[in-house]
This record gives C-alpha cells, structure tokens and sequence, in this order.
C-alpha cells in the first residue's frame, strides 16, 4: 500500500510539474505570436511602408535571445530554475507596460523596446523551461514531451493573434480609408492617435497576468531539477562530458545551434510574415489579418501527430529527417505559385516546422552531461533566426514587389542544413553505437 501510495504521489508532483511547465509554453506561445497583429496595427498606426523597417517589430523581440541566453544561463544558476522562471515573467510584464507610453506617444522605438523586454524575459524562461522539459524524463521520449508542450505553445499562438486582432484592428481598415481621404493634419493625427490608444488595455491585462503568475511560480512546489554529478564508474567508459573542457568541443551542438537557427528563422516567417504577403496581394486587412492563425493551426496538428508516432513508431532523427524534406518540397511550391496556393503552402509549413523544435534540441543536448545549462544558453541564442530571417524576407520583398513569393527562397538553404543536421550534423564529435544512428 505504502508503494502505491508513493507512486501516485510521484505520478501527482510529475503532472503537476508538467502542468507548471505548460503554462509558462503557453504563455510564451501567447506574447511570442503577438507580433502578427502588431505588424499590421503598427503599420498603420506608425505610418511605415518600408517593409525592413516593418520587420524591426520581429528582430526587436527575437535578438533579445542572442543578447541574453548567457547572461540567462548565468543567471539561472545563480537562481535556480523556479525563481529564474519567476524573474524571466517578471520582466515580460515589464516590457508590456512599456507599450503604454508607446501608445500614448505613438513612438515606434518605444513599441520596440516593449518588444526586446518582452523578449529578454522569454529568453529566461525559454533557457529555463526547455532543458526542464528535456530532462524531466527519459531522453528518447523527450521530444514527445516537448511536443506536448508545443501544442500549448502554439495553441496560444493561433488564439492571440485572433485576441489582439479583435482588441486592436477593430475598424482599422476604415480608419486606412479615412486616412487616405484625410487632408487635415488634426485630423490625420485624431485618427492615428485613436487607433494607437486600443493597445493600452490589452496590454495592461497581459502585464497583469503575467505579474500574478510570476507569483505562482515563485511560492509553487516546483521542484529544482539538478544536473546530475558525473563520475567515471569502474569498468566503465568516461562519460563524454568529462574528457571535454569546454562547451565548443561539441561540434554537434554547434550543429545544432545552427539547425535551430534556421528552424526559428522559418517558423518565424511562415507565422509572420504570411500576413504581409497577404496585403502586397492586395487582400483586406480584415482578411490577412488571421492568416498566421492558418500556420499555427497545422503546427497544432504537426505536434498532435508527434505525440501519438514519437518515439512508439518513429525515432525523433527520422520525424526530423521527413519534416525538413517535406518543408523542401513545399517551399518550392510555394516559389513555384503565386496567390492563395503560394499562403496555403507557406501556412503547410507549419506542419512541417511543429516536428523540428522538439526534435533538434535533444539531438543537440546529447551527452553534454555537466555542460547541459551552456548548451542550452546557446541554443536559445539561436532563436534570433527569427530576427535575422524576416529582415531578409524584407528586404527581398522590397526589390520583387511584383513576385512578393520570390522572397521565400531563403526557405530552400535553411531546410537543406536541418536536413543535413537530420542525417550527419547530430552525430559529429559524438562516438556513437550503430543502433543509435540507424535510429
């Protein structure tokens, strides 16, 4: 009975620590796919045509990754995992308050420096939560675990799109009308100022909430998850991360750092940019406005199939190994075509994109051992490919106005190195057995 009774009490904690972990995936998903609709509010209401200037909105919340994984990383063991989430929520409410004086100025820098607070408490809890998930159990099931937490994430990330497009673009295409007919400065700066005051109580209500579970997590019984001390055992071999000195010794993690990269860049523009392209089509606004919710909702479906196949009936290499080929196969029909087919491939991305996140942070964090918090860091470094990426979408847009879908060739060089990644990259420097590679 004693036994049992142990059992379910280590079944309850582990589902609770799950369901601690998931939230904070959600709310990452939440303020993370944000960006869309700000795309489309701050266009209007910042008056920007330049389609690089746009996609600052992108770059400001994605580079606070590559600026602060380290000293995220640093922090955290200074911390602890749990306080070290608290804190990385802390500072996301931050950065939402700044979109108040954003708003009341209608500053663009201002909304980009909500933007890169915003990110840099992501980039906290992001350095926390996935290394967490990672080694919450074993490492063959890890990306079944993190694509559980992927259907949390990207559940938010279809609904907030929706939710601020509601709050924010509500009459915004007549207001894009006024504006064209208004020949009054008063007049011009009335209508603008209007539509920038609807950011202020939703993001009022993000800070809010954030704050508050910022204060769940720092009083819950989330448990501190340890690195486990390495030892070399008698009759055993050395484990790798004790013949290594350093974290730059590990060539496969350097793959995929940069496998990573690349996956965010892409998931960021089949998400964010979808939309923009949608406009240079010359679709309403009321009608591009949801499209990154197209994208996000094959992602729900691609880790909802994760789920069920990984690791019963394929491995996490193979899903990544088909993913990435079948992401070759529908960039190129998306440079092949043009209008509706061109958005429903890229939106098919998302398919593809939900197997690749859950799927290359294990195959990077294997065998670093006492070097796991590092690896992690700088994974999450990675992540600016979605500032660096979009910004290039942008500038290609900019020069093919006429074949906007040209600008998602940058999509054929970055699946081809995941798929590299998939097959070779994950197991160089790393002596593995036959069984693991055929795996």
């Amino acid at each position: 009975m004693i036994s049992i009774s142990n059992q379910l009490s280590s079944q309850n904690k582990y589902h609770s620590q799950i369901t601690i972990v998931g939230t904070l995936f959600f709310v990452i998903g939440f303020i993370t796919w944000l960006n869309s609709p700000l795309l489309n509010f701050l266009k209007i209401a910042c008056e920007i045509n330049n389609n690089i200037v746009l996609f600052f909105v992108t770059f400001s919340s994605y580079i606070s990754y590559f600026i602060m994984a380290i000293p995220s990383s640093w922090l955290l063991n200074k911390t602890g995992f749990k306080r070290g989430m608290s804190l990385g929520l802390l500072t996301m409410a931050i950065g939402a308050l700044v979109f108040i004086p954003a708003a009341m100025t209608r500053t663009y820098g201002l909304f980009l420096m909500g933007l890169f607070i915003q990110g840099t408490g992501m980039a906290i809890l992001q350095t926390a939560v996935n290394p967490y998930i990672t080694i919450l159990g074993p490492l063959e099931s890890a990306a079944k675990r993190i694509s559980i937490m992927g259907i949390a994430n990207k559940v938010a990330g279809a609904i907030s799109p929706l939710i601020l497009s509601a709050a924010i673009l509500m009459g915004a295409e007549g207001i894009e009308a006024q504006l064209k007919n208004s020949t009054g400065a008063s007049s011009r700066e009335s209508l603008l100022n209007s539509l920038a005051g609807k950011v202020v109580d939703p993001y009022i209500i993000i800070a809010i909430i954030i704050f508050l579970l910022a204060i769940g997590v720092w009083f819950s019984n989330l448990p501190e998850i340890k690195q486990q001390k390495e030892e070399k055992r008698e009759g055993e071999e050395m484990p790798l991360s004790l013949q290594r000195t350093s974290i730059f010794q590990f060539p496969h993690l350097i793959m995929g750092m940069i496998a990573l990269f690349f996956e965010v860049g892409c998931e960021v523009m089949a998400g964010d940019t979808i939309g923009q392209y949608g406009r240079m089509l010359g679709y309403s606004i009321n009608q591009y406005k949801n499209f990154t919710t197209y994208a996000l909702g094959f992602e729900i479906i691609g880790y909802t199939i994760g789920i069920i196949l990984i690791p019963k009936y394929i491995s996490q290499r193979k899903a990544l190994k088909f993913c990435s080929s079948l992401a070759l196969i529908f960039s190129f029909a998306a440079l092949a075509t043009n209008g509706w087919v061109t958005i429903l491939f890229i939106s098919l991305l998302g398919l593809t994109n939900s197997i690749m996140w859950p799927a290359i942070w294990p195959l990077a964090l294997n065998k670093l051992g006492r070097f796991t918090k590092t690896g992690s860091a700088l994974l999450v470094m990675a992540i600016a490919g979605g500032a660096i990426m979009p910004l290039i979408w942008g500038a290609i847009a900019n020069v093919t106005p006429n074949r906007p879908q040209w600008a998602y060739v940058v999509l054929l060089p970055s699946y081809l190195f995941i798929l590299y990644f998939a097959n070779r990259g994950y197991r160089i420097g790393l002596r593995l057995k036959r069984e693991d590679i055929r795996n």
